[in-house]
């Protein structure tokens, strides 16, 4: 239990789990669920035949078995309306900085799992990975509420010392997945946009829906630093020493064009970018989120 209590506070659940996480295109699953199918009741599971009755629809008559029978019968399937959503959480070394609360690794790692509950509470299932220079994780996806059990005691395990290689993990990942599902990262994405858009195009292209959570601490979206300040490399393990008024102008300008690259590279791919500072509140920034889901699916 008090690995649970790491990652799921009570007051946070209390004001996101009843809102549900809605997929936004048409989803495959296995079992019957609350979202809508693309397959309009016959799904790529093959159940049995019955006998054909006036208003069926006549693609889905079994023609071999009529001219064996003489009769008419049809295909069936089961429905396939639930989804899988795959949360994937970056623990590589520059994911450390922050400090309780707002560590960006801790604070990503609290979201996730509170989005999981509310997932696996809706009957839907929840996968989880991790990864720095490689894949360290995989929780295979699940609806059963032990699947947070499950979770949280892997985020346990991370100790976040290497470097990233985003690409290459991500892509990875996405090779476990099926089509048509719903992929979450969490990270400060710190990478090379290049390689990263490379990932996300492999996965727009499996039909995924994709969401990236771009977590931030709130000095690096600031930068409200005063006087001589050393800065420690987290990855690259080169320290600077630096008068912080020489450098504020030039660090802003280059986050800026880098948050602007960043989202045009989303927008293009058709990708669903998030940004989040860690001196947020963790609940509001859920709500937010889910409130915004359920507008635009609204007006869809």
């Amino acid at each position: 239990m008090s690995v649970l209590n790491r990652y799921l506070d009570p007051e946070t659940l209390s004001r996101v789990a009843d809102r549900p996480l809605e997929p936004r295109g048409l989803v495959h699953g296995n079992l019957a669920g609350a979202h809508k199918s693309p397959l309009s009741g016959f799904a790529i599971e093959f159940a049995g035949h019955r006998e054909y009755v006036p208003g069926d629809d006549p693609k889905h008559v079994d023609w071999r078995l009529y001219f064996t029978k003489e009769k008419y019968f049809v295909k069936q399937y089961e429905m396939e309306t639930n989804f899988v959503c795959h949360l994937l959480l970056d623990v590589s070394a520059s994911m450390r900085y922050g400090e309780e609360a707002e560590q960006k690794l801790r604070y990503g790692a609290q979201l996730l799992t509170t989005l999981g509950y509310s997932v696996v509470k809706q009957n839907d299932k929840v996968a989880l990975g991790t990864f720095d220079d490689s894949v360290r994780g995989w929780v295979q996806p699940s609806n059963a509420m032990a699947q947070i059990v499950r979770m949280t005691e892997h985020l346990d395990t991370i100790d976040p010392v290497e470097k990233t290689s985003m690409a290459e993990c991500l892509m990875d990942l996405t090779s476990r997945t099926r089509r048509r599902e719903i992929v979450m990262v969490f990270s400060d994405f710190l990478t090379d946009l290049d390689a990263l858009e490379d990932a996300l195009q492999q996965m727009r292209f499996r039909n995924h829906e994709v969401v990236l959570f771009h977590v931030l601490h709130h000095d690096e979206r600031a930068f409200d630093f005063e006087g001589m300040v050393k800065f420690v490399g987290l990855e690259l393990g080169d320290d600077q020493l630096t008068q912080t008024e020489d450098v504020r102008r030039g660090y802003l300008a280059a986050l800026e064009r880098f948050e602007a690259r960043f989202a045009e590279m989303c927008a293009r791919n058709r990708v669903e970018l998030v940004p989040v500072d860690t001196s947020r509140d963790k609940a509001a920034v859920l709500v937010d989120y889910l409130n915004q889901r359920s507008l635009m699916a609204r007006s869809r």
